[in-house]
């Protein structure tokens, strides 16, 4: 065992034996006195909003709790802090549709970091025990766990655009089932129930909620600007933004419906247009790097062959 292998053992025994005193040590019970803020903090509920609680005072939530997680909800605390950005990130997981909290997602997310820097360990111990260590090896578990934390970053991300892409592509459909029902004689809350409960998609999951919300205390216009703010769509803005000063007016919402689907049919061919503008200037390049090189090697192999025999 050379010197390098023994360095790998060492750092693998040392971590391994470290984690196992970490688990003990947070699996002890805590010997010191409870805090005056946790003591009186059940007798001040009704005059303290839960969110100024202190975390241990507040009742927990699920079906057969299998023991503390002080030290994971702690780790999750510091990985969210460190990242930040907590509005920006409550905002997209509501554009993508995810029922996850922004605490379970960075907790997810510092899981993916864990297993990648566990998997550059692995990269970094097995090179050193082969005898092949260099330095960018041994940048291997950061370079791992930051490429694991971006990656997960970057799949909500992909979430949120194609989610925003399906609404955009049923906005006009939508509206113009609105616009029909409100010429049938309905009124707007019963046209959105109705829309609601026979369509499918990520719009008319988008109008349950605002039925939902208005049936339970919220104003609809309240709640369809609450939905404009969270999807941050341009059309569905304009749309909301319309139909709200038409309920404010008296104005016929049939009309303003019909004119916001043109609108937003518009749009959408508008966006099919410069994609397509796109998609020819990418199609263009395996026509300039492969069909072209491949067009002239074709006409001038010949010829060298030619050349190197002497014929002609």
């Amino acid at each position: 065992m050379n010197s390098a292998s023994a360095v790998a053992f060492a750092v693998l025994t040392g971590g391994t034996m470290g984690g196992g005193l970490i688990l003990l040590l947070a699996a002890l019970p805590r010997w010191s006195a409870v805090p005056l803020a946790r003591r009186i903090a059940p007798y001040l509920r009704d005059v303290v909003a839960e969110e100024d609680l202190p975390a241990g005072a507040r009742p927990r939530q699920g079906i057969l709790p299998a023991g503390d997680h002080r030290l994971w909800t702690r780790a999750q605390g510091l990985f969210g802090r460190a990242l930040g950005g907590s509005d920006a990130l409550r905002l997209r997981l509501a554009q993508s549709g995810s029922a996850i909290e922004q605490s379970a997602f960075r907790g997810r997310q510092l899981g993916w970091v864990l297993a990648g820097i566990a998997a550059g360990a692995l990269v970094l111990i097995a090179a050193a025990v082969w005898g092949r260590m260099s330095p960018p090896i041994a940048l291997a578990p950061a370079l791992l766990g930051a490429a694991a934390g971006v990656g997960y970053d970057m799949l909500l991300t992909a979430l949120v655009r194609s989610r925003r892409r399906r609404l955009t592509d049923e906005l006009p459909t939508t509206l113009e089932f609105l616009a029909l029902c409100l010429s049938a004689g309905e009124g707007f809350l019963d046209s959105l129930r109705r829309v609601a409960a026979v369509g499918s998609g990520e719009m008319t999951s988008e109008f349950r909620r605002v039925v939902l919300a208005a049936g339970t205390g919220s104003s609809l216009a309240d709640a369809l600007a609450e939905m404009s703010r969270r999807l941050e769509l341009p059309g569905l803005t304009r749309a909301i933004d319309q139909v709200i000063a038409a309920l404010e007016h008296g104005a016929p919402l049939a009309s303003v419906l019909h004119a916001q689907a043109g609108d937003a049919r518009e749009d959408a061919k508008r966006v099919l247009i410069e994609q397509a503008g796109r998609k020819e200037i990418l199609m263009l390049l395996p026509l300039v790097f492969l069909i072209l090189p491949l067009s002239v090697l074709f006409a001038i192999y010949p010829g060298l062959f030619i050349l190197r025999l002497g014929i002609g």
